[in-house]
C-alpha cells in the first residue's frame, strides 16, 4: 500500500524557512506537447492536511479527482505557479533544460519567491540560488510536491485537449501526447504535427 503524502519534509524545514515550495513536472516523457511544472507553497498549519485530504501523486488519481482537487489546492495554497516549455523548446534545448525552464517559469509566476525548494527526483534546479532537496518519489511523500504534481498534470491535460481541437487526427485528448500504441501508429500514418517533439524517437 502506498502511503499518503504528508508534511514530514516541510515540518523539518519550517523552523528555518517560511516559504517552502514543492515542485513537480508533467509530460516529461511524452512524444508531443509541452512539459509542465507546478509549484506550490503551503501555509505553515497542520490543518492543511485535512483541507487537502485527497491530494496524492497525480498519477495515482483519476482525471475527475484531479480536476476536483486542483481548485482546492489553488484556494488553500499560500502561493502557486504553473510554467511550461513548448515542444519546440524541448527540441532545441533538450528535455532536462526545457523542464528546468518550465520550473523557472512556474516559480516566476508565484506571488512569493520561495526560500526553499522541495522537488521530485530528476527535477534538480542547480541554476537557482535557492536551497533545495530532491526527493525520490517526492510526489508520494511530500504534500507540497503532490499538490504541484496535480496542478502541472491538470494544466497540461487541459492544454492537450485544446490542441486536440487543432489536430483532431492525432486524438491528443485521449493519450495526452504519450507514446501509446495508437498514438505511435498515428504518427507513422500522418507524420509529426507541429507540436510533436521531433527529437524524441519512437520505440520499436
Amino acid at each position: 500500500m502506498i502511503s499518503k503524502p504528508d508534511l514530514s519534509y516541510e515540518k523539518q524545514l519550517w523552523s528555518a524557512y517560511n516559504l517552502i515550495a514543492g515542485l513537480d513536472e508533467a509530460g516529461r516523457g511524452a512524444l508531443a506537447g509541452p512539459v509542465f511544472v507546478g509549484a506550490v507553497i503551503l501555509p505553515k498549519e497542520k490543518s492543511i492536511i485535512k483541507k487537502l485530504n485527497g491530494v496524492h501523486d497525480s498519477k495515482l488519481l483519476n482525471p475527475k479527482k484531479r480536476n476536483l482537487l486542483s481548485p482546492q489546492i489553488k484556494e488553500y495554497a499560500l502561493a502557486w505557479g504553473i510554467g511550461f516549455s513548448t515542444a519546440a523548446e524541448i527540441d532545441r534545448l533538450g528535455i532536462v533544460p526545457a523542464t528546468r525552464l518550465a520550473a523557472s517559469r512556474a516559480i516566476e509566476a508565484m506571488c512569493f519567491i520561495p526560500e526553499f525548494l522541495l522537488t521530485d527526483f530528476r527535477l534538480e534546479l542547480p541554476e537557482f540560488d535557492i536551497p533545495q532537496t530532491a526527493i525520490v518519489k517526492g510526489d508520494q511523500k511530500s504534500l507540497s510536491i503532490a499538490s504541484a504534481s496535480i496542478l502541472a498534470k491538470t494544466a497540461r491535460d487541459e492544454m492537450m485537449c485544446e490542441i486536440d481541437l487543432q489536430y483532431p487526427a492525432y486524438h491528443f485528448s485521449n493519450h495526452k501526447g504519450y507514446g501509446t500504441l495508437t498514438h505511435r501508429k498515428t504518427i507513422k500514418q500522418f507524420g509529426h504535427s507541429p507540436i510533436h517533439r521531433k527529437t524524441f524517437k519512437l520505440k520499436k
